[in-house]
C-alpha cells in the first residue's frame, strides 16, 4: 500500500507461461476418479454372479469405484427385496477389496449401489507393478534354470561314448530301389 503505488514491469509472454505452468502443476496433483458400472438382474444365475463379482473385484483392486445396477423388469419390480438381498450379498462378498459408499436405493426400474476401493489408485498401480515385476523376475529365474539344465544335459551327452547303432535288415537296402 505504498504511495505512489508500486507497479511491476514484466514480459506478458513470461506471465502467461508461468500461469500455464501453475495450472499444469495443479492438474498433475488432481486425482481422476473413474466409476465403472456393473449391471445385474435379480434372478441372476450363480455362475454369472461369480463372473460379475470377479469383474467387480478386479475393478476395486485397480482402485476404481464401482456402481452396481440391478435392473428390474415386469413383475420383478414388485419384489425389490430380491435386488436388495443381491446387493447385500455382493457387498459382503467383496468387503475385503472395497466398502459400500452409498447404500442401495431404488431409482425407477433400477436399484443402485456404489462401492469404493479400500486402496487408492496410486497404491493399486504400485502394487500391480510390483506384482508384475516379481512375476517377470520369477520367469527369468526359471528360464535361467532351464538353460543351465539343458547345458548340463548336453555336457553329459558329450561325455558319454557314442554307441554304435545296430543295423537291421531294412538298413541294408538301397534307398533308390522302389519296393512298391
Amino acid at each position: 500500500m505504498a504511495r505512489p503505488p508500486v507497479a511491476k514491469l514484466m514480459d506478458y509472454g513470461k506471465f502467461k507461461y508461468e500461469n500455464a505452468q501453475k495450472a499444469r502443476e495443479s492438474r498433475r496433483h488432481q486425482t481422476n476418479t473413474v466409476i465403472k458400472e456393473m449391471k445385474l438382474r435379480p434372478k441372476i444365475d450363480s455362475h454369472d454372479y461369480e463372473t460379475k463379482k470377479g469383474h467387480v473385484v478386479r475393478f476395486l483392486k485397480a482402485g476404481d469405484k464401482v456402481k452396481i445396477t440391478i435392473m428390474f423388469r415386469g413383475r420383478e419390480q414388485s419384489r425389490p427385496e430380491l435386488g436388495y438381498n443381491l446387493l447385500q450379498k455382493l457387498a459382503s462378498d467383496v468387503d475385503e477389496y472395497g466398502f459400500v459408499e452409498s447404500a442401495p436405493k431404488q431409482d425407477g426400474r433400477n436399484m443402485l449401489m456404489v462401492l469404493g476401493p479400500l486402496k487408492k489408485k496410486t497404491e493399486a498401480r504400485a502394487e500391480i507393478k510390483a506384482e508384475r515385476d516379481r512375476r517377470a523376475a520369477e520367469r527369468l529365474a526359471d528360464a535361467e534354470a532351464e538353460r543351465t539344465e539343458q547345458a548340463d544335459r548336453r555336457a553329459q551327452a558329450a561325455a558319454q561314448p557314442a554307441t554304435k547303432k545296430r543295423r537291421g535288415p531294412a538298413d541294408n537296402l538301397d534307398p533308390d530301389i522302389d519296393l512298391g
